[in-house]
Protein backbone atom coordinates (compact mmCIF):
# COMPACT_ATOMS: atom_id res chain seq x y z
CA UNK A 1 0.00 0.00 0.00
CA UNK A 2 1.37 3.42 -0.94
CA UNK A 3 1.60 5.98 1.83
CA UNK A 4 -0.09 8.58 -0.37
CA UNK A 5 -3.28 6.48 -0.44
CA UNK A 6 -3.92 6.92 3.30
CA UNK A 7 -5.54 9.92 4.90
CA UNK A 8 -8.34 11.35 7.00
CA UNK A 9 -11.85 10.75 5.71
CA UNK A 10 -13.99 12.12 8.52
CA UNK A 11 -13.91 14.26 11.67
CA UNK A 12 -16.14 14.97 14.65
CA UNK A 13 -16.33 17.30 17.63
CA UNK A 14 -18.55 17.59 20.67
CA UNK A 15 -19.68 20.88 22.12
CA UNK A 16 -17.25 22.15 24.78
CA UNK A 17 -18.66 22.66 28.29
CA UNK A 18 -17.22 24.74 31.15
CA UNK A 19 -18.86 22.40 33.64
CA UNK A 20 -20.48 19.11 32.79
CA UNK A 21 -22.40 16.21 34.29
CA UNK A 22 -21.61 14.00 31.29
CA UNK A 23 -19.25 11.05 31.53
CA UNK A 24 -15.97 10.89 29.65
CA UNK A 25 -17.25 7.91 27.64
CA UNK A 26 -20.26 9.98 26.55
CA UNK A 27 -17.95 12.64 25.11
CA UNK A 28 -15.66 10.09 23.44
CA UNK A 29 -18.57 8.16 21.93
CA UNK A 30 -20.26 11.30 20.57
CA UNK A 31 -17.08 12.55 18.91
CA UNK A 32 -16.48 9.10 17.43
CA UNK A 33 -20.03 8.82 16.09
CA UNK A 34 -19.77 12.23 14.44
CA UNK A 35 -16.43 11.39 12.84
CA UNK A 36 -17.78 8.13 11.47
CA UNK A 37 -20.89 9.84 10.11
CA UNK A 38 -18.67 12.44 8.44
CA UNK A 39 -16.76 9.58 6.76
CA UNK A 40 -19.89 7.67 5.79
CA UNK A 41 -18.90 4.76 8.06
CA UNK A 42 -20.16 3.09 11.25
CA UNK A 43 -18.58 1.62 14.39
CA UNK A 44 -18.76 -1.79 12.68
CA UNK A 45 -16.17 -0.61 10.15
CA UNK A 46 -13.58 0.23 12.83
CA UNK A 47 -10.77 -2.25 13.54
CA UNK A 48 -8.25 0.19 15.01
CA UNK A 49 -8.73 2.57 17.95
CA UNK A 50 -6.39 5.28 19.25
CA UNK A 51 -7.31 7.19 22.40
CA UNK A 52 -5.63 10.11 24.14
CA UNK A 53 -7.08 11.23 27.49
CA UNK A 54 -5.76 12.34 30.87
CA UNK A 55 -8.95 11.28 32.65
CA UNK A 56 -9.33 7.83 31.07
CA UNK A 57 -7.33 5.72 33.62
CA UNK A 58 -7.91 3.22 35.06
CA UNK A 59 -9.57 2.50 31.71
CA UNK A 60 -7.57 2.30 28.48
CA UNK A 61 -8.04 1.78 24.76
CA UNK A 62 -9.03 -1.88 25.08
CA UNK A 63 -11.60 -1.29 27.82
CA UNK A 64 -12.97 1.59 25.75
CA UNK A 65 -13.34 -0.81 22.82
CA UNK A 66 -15.41 -2.97 25.16
CA UNK A 67 -17.64 0.04 25.96
CA UNK A 68 -18.01 0.80 22.23
CA UNK A 69 -18.62 -2.84 21.24
CA UNK A 70 -15.57 -2.97 18.98
CA UNK A 71 -13.36 -5.91 17.99
CA UNK A 72 -9.89 -4.50 17.34
CA UNK A 73 -6.77 -5.65 15.52
CA UNK A 74 -4.82 -2.56 16.63
CA UNK A 75 -5.04 -0.45 19.80
CA UNK A 76 -3.05 2.67 20.72
CA UNK A 77 -3.02 4.70 23.94
CA UNK A 78 -1.55 8.20 23.80
CA UNK A 79 1.29 8.82 26.27
CA UNK A 80 2.62 12.15 25.00
CA UNK A 81 0.15 14.61 26.46
CA UNK A 82 -1.32 16.90 23.82
CA UNK A 83 1.34 15.90 21.31
CA UNK A 84 -0.27 12.46 21.54
CA UNK A 85 -3.33 13.03 19.33
CA UNK A 86 -1.21 14.15 16.36
CA UNK A 87 1.13 11.23 17.08
CA UNK A 88 -1.90 8.91 17.10
CA UNK A 89 -2.72 9.97 13.54
CA UNK A 90 0.88 9.28 12.49
CA UNK A 91 0.82 5.85 14.13
CA UNK A 92 -2.63 5.03 12.74
CA UNK A 93 -1.26 5.66 9.27
CA UNK A 94 1.68 3.32 9.98
CA UNK A 95 -0.73 0.66 11.27
CA UNK A 96 -2.70 0.76 8.01
CA UNK A 97 0.49 0.71 5.93
CA UNK A 98 1.65 -2.46 7.68
CA UNK A 99 -1.70 -4.21 7.52
CA UNK A 100 -2.47 -4.12 11.23
CA UNK A 101 -5.71 -2.20 10.67
CA UNK A 102 -7.87 -0.87 7.87
CA UNK A 103 -9.93 1.82 9.61
CA UNK A 104 -8.69 3.66 12.69
CA UNK A 105 -10.79 5.91 14.91
CA UNK A 106 -8.56 8.44 16.68
CA UNK A 107 -10.24 10.14 19.65
CA UNK A 108 -9.02 12.64 22.23
CA UNK A 109 -11.04 14.06 25.10
CA UNK A 110 -11.36 14.90 28.78
CA UNK A 111 -14.15 16.03 31.10
CA UNK A 112 -12.72 18.29 33.77
CA UNK A 113 -13.03 21.95 34.74
CA UNK A 114 -10.60 24.55 36.11
CA UNK A 115 -10.30 22.83 39.50
CA UNK A 116 -9.79 19.45 37.87
CA UNK A 117 -7.05 20.89 35.69
CA UNK A 118 -5.12 22.21 38.70
CA UNK A 119 -5.45 18.84 40.47
CA UNK A 120 -4.18 17.08 37.35
CA UNK A 121 -1.13 19.33 37.06
CA UNK A 122 -0.19 18.83 40.71
CA UNK A 123 -0.02 15.07 40.09
CA UNK A 124 1.04 15.07 36.43
CA UNK A 125 4.23 13.10 36.97
CA UNK A 126 6.41 11.95 39.86
CA UNK A 127 8.81 14.82 39.16
CA UNK A 128 6.06 17.40 39.60
CA UNK A 129 4.27 15.59 42.43
CA UNK A 130 7.42 15.03 44.49
CA UNK A 131 9.40 18.18 43.69
CA UNK A 132 7.41 20.78 41.74
CA UNK A 133 4.13 20.90 43.63
CA UNK A 134 5.58 20.89 47.20
CA UNK A 135 7.81 23.83 46.24
CA UNK A 136 4.97 25.85 44.70
CA UNK A 137 6.04 25.69 41.05
CA UNK A 138 2.92 27.58 39.98
CA UNK A 139 1.48 24.99 37.62
CA UNK A 140 1.68 25.41 33.87
CA UNK A 141 1.25 29.19 34.17
CA UNK A 142 4.35 29.44 36.36
CA UNK A 143 6.47 27.29 34.05
CA UNK A 144 5.49 29.05 30.83
CA UNK A 145 5.90 32.42 32.50
CA UNK A 146 9.56 31.49 32.95
CA UNK A 147 9.82 30.45 29.29
CA UNK A 148 8.20 33.66 28.06
CA UNK A 149 10.45 35.85 30.22
CA UNK A 150 13.53 33.91 29.11
CA UNK A 151 12.55 34.30 25.45
CA UNK A 152 12.04 38.04 25.93
CA UNK A 153 15.35 38.51 27.72
CA UNK A 154 17.24 36.37 25.20
CA UNK A 155 15.71 37.65 21.97
CA UNK A 156 13.82 40.84 22.83
CA UNK A 157 10.42 39.25 22.20
CA UNK A 158 7.66 41.80 22.89
CA UNK A 159 4.37 41.09 24.64
CA UNK A 160 2.46 43.22 22.17
CA UNK A 161 3.66 40.99 19.34
CA UNK A 162 2.70 37.79 21.15
CA UNK A 163 -0.66 39.44 21.77
CA UNK A 164 -1.38 39.41 18.05
CA UNK A 165 -1.80 35.64 18.31
CA UNK A 166 -4.52 35.88 20.98
CA UNK A 167 -6.27 38.84 19.33
CA UNK A 168 -6.35 37.41 15.80
CA UNK A 169 -7.41 33.96 17.00
CA UNK A 170 -10.27 35.58 18.90
CA UNK A 171 -11.33 37.25 15.65
CA UNK A 172 -11.54 33.81 14.05
CA UNK A 173 -13.36 32.41 17.09
CA UNK A 174 -16.11 34.97 16.60
CA UNK A 175 -16.98 33.00 13.45
CA UNK A 176 -17.00 29.68 15.35
CA UNK A 177 -20.19 28.90 17.22
CA UNK A 178 -18.40 26.15 19.19
CA UNK A 179 -15.83 28.52 20.75
CA UNK A 180 -16.49 29.21 24.44
CA UNK A 181 -14.82 32.64 24.32
CA UNK A 182 -16.17 34.77 21.47
CA UNK A 183 -16.24 38.30 22.86
CA UNK A 184 -14.22 40.98 21.06
CA UNK A 185 -10.60 41.44 22.06
CA UNK A 186 -8.22 44.27 21.16
CA UNK A 187 -4.50 44.49 21.66
CA UNK A 188 -5.18 46.97 24.46
CA UNK A 189 -7.41 44.38 26.15
CA UNK A 190 -4.58 41.89 25.89
CA UNK A 191 -1.90 44.26 27.19
CA UNK A 192 -4.00 45.48 30.13
CA UNK A 193 -5.28 42.08 31.29
CA UNK A 194 -4.55 41.04 34.87
CA UNK A 195 -1.33 39.24 35.62
CA UNK A 196 -1.53 35.50 36.25
CA UNK A 197 2.16 34.50 36.49
CA UNK A 198 4.29 37.42 35.35
CA UNK A 199 4.64 37.94 32.40
CA UNK A 200 1.76 35.55 31.65
CA UNK A 201 -1.54 37.45 31.80
CA UNK A 202 -5.19 36.44 31.48
CA UNK A 203 -5.39 36.30 27.67
CA UNK A 204 -2.25 34.19 27.45
CA UNK A 205 -4.14 31.38 29.21
CA UNK A 206 -6.62 28.76 28.08
CA UNK A 207 -9.95 27.94 29.76
CA UNK A 208 -10.04 24.30 30.96
CA UNK A 209 -13.27 22.60 29.94
CA UNK A 210 -14.82 19.29 28.86
CA UNK A 211 -15.14 17.91 25.34
CA UNK A 212 -13.77 15.54 22.71
CA UNK A 213 -12.48 15.47 19.12
CA UNK A 214 -12.14 12.58 16.66
CA UNK A 215 -10.91 11.74 13.16
CA UNK A 216 -11.03 8.66 10.92
CA UNK A 217 -7.81 7.42 9.30
CA UNK A 218 -8.22 4.94 6.44
CA UNK A 219 -7.57 4.59 2.71
CA UNK A 220 -8.63 7.60 0.67
CA UNK A 221 -10.62 5.53 -1.83
CA UNK A 222 -13.23 5.22 0.94
CA UNK A 223 -13.59 9.00 1.41
CA UNK A 224 -16.80 10.75 0.41
CA UNK A 225 -16.29 12.44 -2.98
CA UNK A 226 -14.10 15.54 -2.68
CA UNK A 227 -13.71 15.14 1.10
CA UNK A 228 -10.50 13.13 1.51
CA UNK A 229 -7.48 14.67 3.23
CA UNK A 230 -4.08 13.12 2.49
CA UNK A 231 -1.45 12.75 5.22
CA UNK A 232 1.70 13.86 3.40
CA UNK A 233 4.15 13.45 6.27
CA UNK A 234 4.36 13.28 10.03
CA UNK A 235 6.95 12.95 12.80
CA UNK A 236 7.21 13.04 16.59
CA UNK A 237 10.02 13.67 19.09
CA UNK A 238 10.17 13.27 22.86
CA UNK A 239 12.37 14.75 25.59
CA UNK A 240 14.17 17.27 23.39
CA UNK A 241 16.31 19.00 24.41
CA UNK A 242 17.11 16.56 27.24
CA UNK A 243 17.88 17.84 30.74
CA UNK A 244 17.29 21.51 29.85
CA UNK A 245 15.05 23.61 32.10
CA UNK A 246 12.73 26.10 30.37
CA UNK A 247 14.09 25.51 26.84
CA UNK A 248 13.35 27.97 24.05
CA UNK A 249 13.14 25.20 21.45
CA UNK A 250 11.34 21.91 21.10
CA UNK A 251 11.36 18.63 19.24
CA UNK A 252 10.02 20.24 16.05
CA UNK A 253 13.52 21.51 15.21
CA UNK A 254 14.79 17.91 14.99
CA UNK A 255 12.38 16.84 12.26
CA UNK A 256 11.27 20.02 10.46
CA UNK A 257 13.57 19.48 7.46
CA UNK A 258 12.47 15.88 6.86
CA UNK A 259 8.83 16.79 7.55
CA UNK A 260 8.90 19.20 4.62
CA UNK A 261 11.14 17.04 2.43
CA UNK A 262 8.83 14.04 2.71
CA UNK A 263 5.78 16.21 2.02
CA UNK A 264 7.45 17.87 -0.96
CA UNK A 265 6.55 21.34 0.30
CA UNK A 266 8.05 24.01 2.55
CA UNK A 267 6.70 26.49 5.09
CA UNK A 268 5.95 28.96 2.31
CA UNK A 269 3.55 26.42 0.74
CA UNK A 270 1.30 26.10 3.79
CA UNK A 271 -2.10 27.77 3.41
CA UNK A 272 -2.60 27.71 7.18
CA UNK A 273 -1.00 26.54 10.42
CA UNK A 274 -2.82 24.83 13.28
CA UNK A 275 -0.33 25.08 16.16
CA UNK A 276 -0.69 23.92 19.75
CA UNK A 277 -1.63 27.10 21.60
CA UNK A 278 -1.62 26.47 25.32
CA UNK A 279 0.21 29.84 25.47
CA UNK A 280 1.12 32.33 22.71
CA UNK A 281 4.82 31.94 23.56
CA UNK A 282 4.65 28.26 22.60
CA UNK A 283 2.97 29.12 19.31
CA UNK A 284 5.87 31.52 18.69
CA UNK A 285 8.44 28.81 19.43
CA UNK A 286 6.65 26.41 17.06
CA UNK A 287 6.72 29.01 14.29
CA UNK A 288 10.48 29.36 14.83
CA UNK A 289 11.29 25.66 15.06
CA UNK A 290 9.11 24.79 12.07
CA UNK A 291 10.87 27.29 9.83
CA UNK A 292 8.39 30.13 9.44
CA UNK A 293 11.02 32.50 10.79
CA UNK A 294 14.53 32.21 12.20
CA UNK A 295 15.10 31.48 15.88
CA UNK A 296 14.86 34.69 17.87
CA UNK A 297 13.12 36.63 15.09
CA UNK A 298 9.54 35.65 15.85
CA UNK A 299 8.62 39.01 17.39
CA UNK A 300 9.31 40.81 14.11
CA UNK A 301 7.53 38.01 12.21
CA UNK A 302 4.43 38.39 14.37
CA UNK A 303 4.47 42.18 13.96
CA UNK A 304 4.70 41.86 10.16
CA UNK A 305 1.83 39.39 9.70
CA UNK A 306 -1.82 38.84 10.56
CA UNK A 307 -3.27 35.56 11.75
CA UNK A 308 -7.06 35.43 11.44
CA UNK A 309 -8.62 33.09 8.89
CA UNK A 310 -8.17 35.79 6.24
CA UNK A 311 -4.72 36.95 7.41
CA UNK A 312 -1.33 36.62 5.77
CA UNK A 313 -0.75 33.40 7.76
CA UNK A 314 -4.05 31.91 8.94
CA UNK A 315 -3.33 30.45 12.39
CA UNK A 316 -5.62 28.27 14.51
CA UNK A 317 -8.50 29.29 12.33
CA UNK A 318 -11.26 28.13 14.68
CA UNK A 319 -9.88 30.27 17.49
CA UNK A 320 -7.58 27.62 18.94
CA UNK A 321 -7.60 26.63 22.57
CA UNK A 322 -7.10 30.26 23.60
CA UNK A 323 -10.67 30.98 22.50
CA UNK A 324 -12.39 27.59 22.11
CA UNK A 325 -11.21 26.26 25.47
CA UNK A 326 -8.85 23.44 26.38
CA UNK A 327 -10.69 20.16 26.81
CA UNK A 328 -7.63 18.42 28.20
CA UNK A 329 -5.86 16.28 25.61
CA UNK A 330 -8.62 17.09 23.12
CA UNK A 331 -6.70 20.33 22.57
CA UNK A 332 -4.11 18.28 20.71
CA UNK A 333 -6.71 16.98 18.23
CA UNK A 334 -8.68 20.24 17.94
CA UNK A 335 -5.99 21.43 15.54
CA UNK A 336 -6.41 18.32 13.37
CA UNK A 337 -10.20 18.53 13.12
CA UNK A 338 -9.97 22.23 12.24
CA UNK A 339 -7.36 21.47 9.56
CA UNK A 340 -9.59 18.78 8.04
CA UNK A 341 -12.58 21.13 8.17
CA UNK A 342 -10.60 23.77 6.27
CA UNK A 343 -9.32 21.32 3.65
CA UNK A 344 -12.83 19.99 3.04
CA UNK A 345 -14.08 23.56 2.56
CA UNK A 346 -16.49 23.26 5.50
CA UNK A 347 -15.28 26.05 7.80
CA UNK A 348 -18.36 28.21 7.35
CA UNK A 349 -17.70 31.87 8.17
CA UNK A 350 -13.94 31.38 8.57
CA UNK A 351 -12.95 29.43 5.48
CA UNK A 352 -9.40 30.09 4.30
CA UNK A 353 -9.58 30.98 0.61
CA UNK A 354 -8.32 28.18 -1.66
CA UNK A 355 -6.99 26.14 1.25
CA UNK A 356 -5.07 23.24 -0.29
CA UNK A 357 -2.59 22.17 2.41
CA UNK A 358 -1.66 22.99 5.98
CA UNK A 359 0.58 22.12 8.89
CA UNK A 360 -0.60 20.82 12.27
CA UNK A 361 1.65 20.78 15.35
CA UNK A 362 1.18 19.13 18.73
CA UNK A 363 2.93 19.72 22.05
CA UNK A 364 2.58 18.42 25.56
CA UNK A 365 3.44 16.24 28.54
CA UNK A 366 4.86 18.84 30.90
CA UNK A 367 7.76 17.35 32.82
CA UNK A 368 10.09 18.90 35.37
CA UNK A 369 10.72 22.33 33.87
CA UNK A 370 9.86 21.65 30.26
CA UNK A 371 7.37 20.14 27.84
CA UNK A 372 8.54 16.72 26.71
CA UNK A 373 6.73 15.94 23.46
CA UNK A 374 6.38 17.50 20.00
CA UNK A 375 4.62 16.24 16.88
CA UNK A 376 3.61 17.54 13.46
CA UNK A 377 1.80 16.45 10.32
CA UNK A 378 1.30 18.07 6.92
CA UNK A 379 -2.11 17.53 5.34
CA UNK A 380 -3.36 18.13 1.80
CA UNK A 381 -6.82 18.17 0.27
CA UNK A 382 -7.44 15.42 -2.27
CA UNK A 383 -8.43 17.06 -5.53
Amino acid sequence: MTTSSIGITGYGQTAYEKRTSRTLFAFLAEAGQKALASAGLSFGDVDGLAISSFELPPDNTVTTAEQFGLSLSWAYLGTAGSAGPVASVINAKHAIETGQATTVLCIAGDNYDVGGHFKLMDNFSRGLRNYGTPLGFGGANGLFGIIQRKHAETYGTRREDLGRISVDQRRSAQQNEHALLRGPMTIDDYMNARVIADPICLYDCVLPCAGAEAVIVTTLDRAPPGKGVRILSGFERHNHPPMEIAPLRGGWETFADKLYAKAGYGPQDMDFVQAYDDYPIMVAIQLEDLGFCRKGEVSAFLAANSFSWEGTLPLNTGGGQLSCGQAGIAGGLLSVTEAVRQLRGEAVGRQVAKARRGLVAGYGMVGYGHGLSASSIILEAVQ
